[in-house]
Parts: C-alpha cells; structure tokens; sequence
C-alpha cells in the first residue's frame, strides 16, 4: 500500500477535451518529481490544461515567445516568511497545453499519458527552481525526470 500523498492538485480544465488526466495521475506523477528532488513538505499545486490559444498568450506574455508550448512553470512568488506561515506550500502552477502534448506524442512515437506524466514531472522540478539553460543544469534536470518516470515504470522519454 502507498503512503498517503501530501500534494493537493487544484485540476483546472479550460477547453473541452476527452480523455485528460485526472487529479490522481497529476497528483501520482508530481509525487514522483517532489520525491525525485527529495522534497516532502505538503505542497499545493495548481495545473491549467489549456488550448492553444491560451498556452501561446501566456508564452507570448511570460517568455516572449508567440507559440503555443507543452508545458509553462509559474512558481509561487510568496515572500518566505509568509511561506513559513502555511501548513501546505504552494509550490505554484503548471499551464499544459493539451493540443501540443497530443501533437508531440504522436510526432514522437510515444505514449499521451506518458508524455503528459513527462511533462507534469518536468514542470514540477521547475517550480523545485531547477532548469536546463546551462548544460550542466540540464543534464542534472534530464536525470531527475528520467528516474522520476522510471519509478513510474515510464521508460526513459530521451531515448
């Protein structure tokens, strides 16, 4: 039997759409990151799926970049002492755009659910603060997710 989780997902679905995740597997998937980056403090996470409309205006304004893209990172911005305030973090939002992640699968070969867990475990190592600019950063990062998604029986998503 599992341990309880201790991460809340607020699921937010802003398109019509058949067959997304739920809250279970968003919920089981960032489990696997936070445990990954060994993070344990209950953590609130909200996840946005969205169209491309949506996921291209918030690209455009947050990263200068007018496309649609697979998954954006907003970590919360609340100042630390605030944070030590709360009994559960809010680790921030997740904005994953189901068009894209149903067009990457297809072009990549790969399962949808196993890109969307890709996808939810990349996103939450970027609220952790990890990233990929520099090389290093990235290869550290790539790491984390791949044994993330192992633990998930997710075969790695880079080969």
């Amino acid at each position: 039997m599992q341990p309880a989780s201790t991460t809340l997902i607020d699921l937010q679905i802003a398109l019509p759409a058949a067959d997304l995740p739920g809250v279970d597997e968003f919920t089981r998937w960032a489990d696997a990151a936070l445990a990954e980056a060994g993070h344990a403090e209950p953590v609130e996470i909200t996840v946005r799926v969205v169209d491309a409309d949506e996921s291209q205006a918030l690209n455009r304004d947050y990263r200068d970049k007018d496309k649609p893209t697979n998954v954006l990172s907003f970590p919360n911005e609340l100042p630390e002492f605030l944070q030590e305030e709360l009994d559960i973090l809010p680790l921030g939002d997740l904005v994953i755009c189901a068009p894209v992640v149903a067009q990457e699968a297809a072009e990549q070969g790969k399962a949808v659910r196993e890109h969307w867990a890709h996808l939810t475990v990349h996103g939450v190592l970027h609220l952790l603060g990890l990233d990929h600019v520099e090389d290093a950063a990235a290869e550290e990062m790539e790491a984390m997710e791949v044994r993330a998604l192992n633990a998930l029986g997710i075969a790695n998503p880079y080969e």
